[in-house]
């Protein structure tokens, strides 16, 4: 016994995450994407990094183990705002002298599409996006016996008219049907090389003319498939015109026209498509059409079924928007780091705040603990002081108890460093012992900050007491964190909420004058 699991289930999947963002049931979740995983080719620390991360990211992978992992190196979140998120479906450019796949509601995997041998109608190019970003179906791409795969598009389709129209004002053959054009959000959120958005309310604001002139059932394009010869018009004449050829099948009120020549079809052309039709034929015979005389015979023709409720009736199903993209774009807010490296961008599903008290909902987020530090001598200052991006620090915390961990980043103007501790230094050695306990650092004075690669090592600066900003050299800066006796906690409780999303790629060093975007595609 075999089973599929239909697109169409793949469509109600996407339709179901969008929903997810401004709540089902009533129920509301938070989104966040997230980058992290800094200095990835460091291999000292157990289940950490890769030699060969820089030239070749590892493949992700897929376990409660390695769900923790990923929350180790968490740096900092941006939350998926419900403006931030769209359904997609693949890009297809138009391109002159391109030969483009006809809308076929038939083709699987036992017919494939003529051009791009896919094997299901949303894997065919059957549809386009011009140069202004107006999207289009192709409708017919002048199909015919000689040239059953169709002819090459020579003008660029430019309209928006709701009716089936070809391109320009010399009949290449093909046939557009006008679907929607991008917004100025849309291109800049969700169109990248491969993928562009689809509305997210269909038939609503601009969208509305498009699903209203819809007819369900309604035929656009009929394809000859064989010529036939022998044809006449009742009368004797080989070469004419007939009109009202009925379209047969459940349908009603479909006609064509069809033109013979020399006893051949040389062109049908939709008269009226009718409505209701999910199977169509046409015979072009003297018993069904009065105007054919007997004796011609071999004409064959496709009538091309529409999508359910016609073209532009539903865009979700007739583009295939299975996917869903999602958009975060990363600038120098208070909560991100600049100066290291990233190499993993992520996604997690609604992270506690870090006392676990409720939901974390704020726009922004940091993973990192942080030090605000002080010299250990009264009159010293913070700028002589060095401690290296991702190099270890350590401080005594308790008797036997010592803290490690990794710079995040140091600002010796505020005196703030912040960090991250892989739980793989469990399992490491440091300093000639291995098996440690994983302690945070502490806000005391009595324990200095050791690591610095120059400069006298700071102590955390205790009088910091709910301070979340400084004043430096007569400016407020927001420091994005609160620190009490000089210490401040991750805004996000670690291991909380669900990460769905894994993408290992290679390094990226963040500057603050530098801005990066966040597309993620997730395939239902």
């Amino acid at each position: 016994m075999s089973a599929i699991i239909t697109d169409q289930f793949r469509i109600l999947n996407a339709e179901t995450f969008i929903k997810s963002f401004t709540g089902v049931g009533g129920t509301a979740n938070n989104y966040y994407t997230f980058l992290g995983h800094p200095d990835p080719t460091r291999t000292l620390v157990e289940n950490y990094g890769d030699s060969n991360w820089a030239g070749s990211p590892p493949d992700p992978r897929d376990s409660f183990e390695q769900e923790n992992l990923y929350y180790d190196s968490m740096m900092f979140l941006k939350k998926i705002g419900t403006s931030d998120v769209s359904r997609v479906v693949r890009r297809i450019n138009w391109t002159v002298g391109t030969t483009y796949d006809v809308y076929k509601g038939d083709v699987d995997i036992n017919k494939a599409s003529l051009v791009t041998n896919a094997k299901s109608l949303y894997d065919s190019n059957y549809y386009v996006i011009n140069s202004e970003y107006k999207v289009y179906v192709c409708v017919s791409n002048g199909a015919n016996p000689e040239r059953p795969e169709g002819e090459k598009s020579l003008f660029e389709p430019n309209f928006v008219a709701t009716s089936v129209s070809q391109a320009g004002a010399i009949d290449d053959g093909y046939r557009w049907k006008y679907l929607y054009t991008l917004t100025p959000s849309e291109i800049i959120k969700f169109t990248t090389d491969d993928f562009m958005p689809v509305p997210s309310n269909w038939g609503a604001g601009e969208t509305a003319a498009v699903k209203d002139a819809a007819v369900d059932g309604k035929i656009e394009h009929v394809i000859i498939k064989a010529r036939g010869s022998g044809y006449q018009k009742t009368g004797g004449s080989s070469t004419a015109t007939i009109d009202g050829v009925p379209i047969l099948g459940n349908g009603t009120g479909g006609t064509v026209t069809i033109q013979i020549s020399g006893g051949e079809v040389s062109s049908v052309v939709i008269q009226n498509g009718g409505s209701g039709y999910t199977r169509g034929l046409i015979r072009f015979d003297s018993e069904t059409v009065a105007d054919v005389a007997g004796g011609g015979a071999g004409a064959e023709f496709e009538v091309i079924i529409p999508p359910k409720g016609g073209h532009g009736a539903d865009v979700y199903r007739e583009l295939g928007a299975y996917r869903v993209m999602m958009y975060s774009k990363y600038d120098n807010e208070d909560d991100y780091v600049t100066g290291n490296t990233f190499s993993r961008v992520g996604v997690v599903k609604n992270p506690l705040q870090y006392d676990g008290s409720g939901l974390f909902t704020d726009q922004t987020a940091t993973a990192l603990g942080a030090l605000k530090l002080k010299s250990s001598v009264g009159s010293g200052t913070t700028a002589g002081t060095v401690y290296t991006v991702n190099s270890q620090i350590s401080q005594t915390v308790a008797v036997g108890q010592t803290a490690i961990g990794y710079v995040a980043s140091w600002n010796p103007n505020t005196g703030v460093l912040r960090y991250y501790q892989p739980v793989g230094f469990v399992t490491s050695t440091y300093e000639g012992t291995a098996g440690n306990r994983l302690y945070d650092f502490a806000g005391t004075e009595d324990a200095a900050i050791q690591g610095a690669a120059s400069g006298t090592p700071l102590v955390p600066d205790i009088d910091m007491d709910n301070v979340s900003a400084l004043t430096v050299s007569g400016s407020v800066v927001q420091l994005g964190q609160t620190f009490n006796d000089g210490h401040a906690t991750p805004e996000i409780k670690k291991y909380s909420g669900e990460i769905i999303y894994i993408d290992n790629r290679a390094p990226i060093t963040r500057s603050a004058s530098q801005k990066e975007e966040v597309k993620v595609v997730v395939e239902f």
